[in-house]
């Protein structure tokens, strides 16, 4: 029983920092253009 008080505060700050991660991400601009990288492995560039 003394072991849920150690995970379960754990659990909740991986979360927390989970949610934040996606929040963050999602505000910077991450999830804007989600087509473009799907089809540019079909274009063909000469190098």
């Amino acid at each position: 029983m003394s072991v849920l008080f150690l995970v379960l505060p754990l659990a909740l700050v991986v979360v927390g920092a989970a949610v934040a991660a996606f929040v963050w991400s999602a505000r910077s601009g991450q999830f804007d253009d989600l087509d473009t990288p799907a089809v540019r492995v079909l274009h063909d560039e000469a190098r």
